[in-house]
């Protein structure tokens, strides 16, 4: 694999293989971010965890104190005081069936989030093949499904993120951008390690935070110590 003169400039500057402190780790990973726009920063936890067991899922939201440095577009899909509730806390765009029928005839997906009340729910099935393999499916777990629909949208704009464990058993996660600095950033990984340690499952046996790595978009892993 062919590497960047940025990238051998970052790899340079740390030991990949060195475990560092929260705050160094940060630290690094700011300052081998190297590319011209403002990169996101990313939280990969691998976890002593079965994904293929029902009863060792780790998955869930948490706000994180200082957003994510993304604009989100909130959707909510929701009828008569409920939808005008959406408007007035900030949902970018507020519908009911024309809207699934615009998603189902034209793919419509100009949206990060979306959320629904509970009696839409057995109507957001039909698009359910449509926005499931993008990420955007409403879901209970998740706090899309909601008759308070004006905290879901609160939330979404604040910098909720949803974690959730993949077939390998590893969480990837933003916590935000470069642009944050040390403090900012230091606070949503913790924040959001917390929320995984919280969620840890009942059926979980030993070692359950397996390594934690932090990452630029552009730029190499650093190594975390794995500890509250």
């Amino acid at each position: 694999m062919k590497l960047s003169k940025k990238y051998k400039a970052s790899i340079a500057e740390v030991d990949v293989k060195k475990v560092y402190d929260a705050e160094e780790a940060v630290a690094n990973v700011i300052a081998t971010a190297k590319a011209n726009f403002d990169e996101t920063i990313e939280m990969h936890v691998r976890l002593g965890v079965d994904p293929r067991q029902a009863d060792q899922q780790v998955r869930g939201t948490v706000v994180l104190p200082n957003g994510t440095g993304k604009s989100v577009r909130v959707l909510v899909i929701a009828k008569g005081e409920r939808a005008t509730i959406a408007e007035q806390a900030g949902a970018d765009i507020v519908g009911a069936e024309e809207i699934i029928q615009k998603i189902l005839s034209e793919g419509f997906l100009a949206f990060d989030v979306c959320i629904t009340s509970p009696d839409m729910m057995s109507q957001m099935s039909r698009v359910a093949r449509i926005l499931g393999p993008k990420g955007l499916m409403p879901s209970p777990k998740s706090g899309t499904v909601t008759m308070d629909v004006a905290k879901a949208v609160k939330d979404a704009k604040a910098g909720k993120v949803e974690y959730r464990l993949d077939k390998t058993a590893i969480i990837h996660c933003p916590i935000g951008k470069k642009s944050f600095g040390k403090e900012k950033l230091v606070e949503n990984y913790q924040t959001l390690l917390d929320a995984i340690v919280k969620a840890k499952p009942a059926a979980a046996k030993g070692v359950y935070l397996k390594s934690i790595v932090l990452a630029s978009t552009m730029g190499p892993g650093i190594k975390v110590a794995p500890k509250v």
